[in-house]
């Protein structure tokens, strides 16, 4: 069998598309949970943008709910909009979302200098963490069970 190895330096959106596309059906040869929930169309998206007066993006949440869990992806404020109170609002809002949809537990990840401490106040726990990531850091994994 011939092979060649290249090294690419730089981005490459074909080849990160290629090797995506190749663990996705991997994974759903391996696990009847991925197959499933792709044959069906079962992940179901979340999108709370906040906008400000003048309708300019000032944040917001992105998400899907899949095995009946909400995995929370993008979570972010503009930094005058933060303190106000909109932080719990939109996870409230979404966790119920959620909820209603069927899902009952969530999992996020942040870092240590991120939102740690926000999300235990609102009955997140830490469930893994690497240490030194990035240096002199953490990076978190949290799950919560909807109740």
């Amino acid at each position: 069998m011939n092979y060649s190895i290249e090294v690419l330096l730089e981005e490459n959106d074909d080849f990160s598309s290629f090797l995506k596309q190749k663990i996705k059906e991997f994974n759903n040869e391996q696990s009847v949970p991925h197959n499933e929930v792709r044959k069906k169309g079962s992940v179901q998206p979340i999108n709370i943008v906040v906008m400000n007066d003048t309708n300019q993006w000032i944040g917001g949440i992105t998400a899907e709910i899949y095995w009946n869990w909400l995995e929370i992806n993008k979570f972010w404020f503009s930094p005058e909009f933060r303190g106000r109170g909109l932080g719990s609002l939109l996870l409230d809002k979404t966790e119920r979302i959620a909820k209603d949809r069927g899902a009952s537990k969530v999992l996020l990840t942040t870092f240590e200098f991120q939102a740690r401490t926000f999300y235990e106040t609102r009955g997140y726990k830490v469930v893994g963490e690497v240490k030194d990531y990035p240096p002199g850091s953490s990076y978190f994994t949290m799950v919560k069970t909807l109740i």
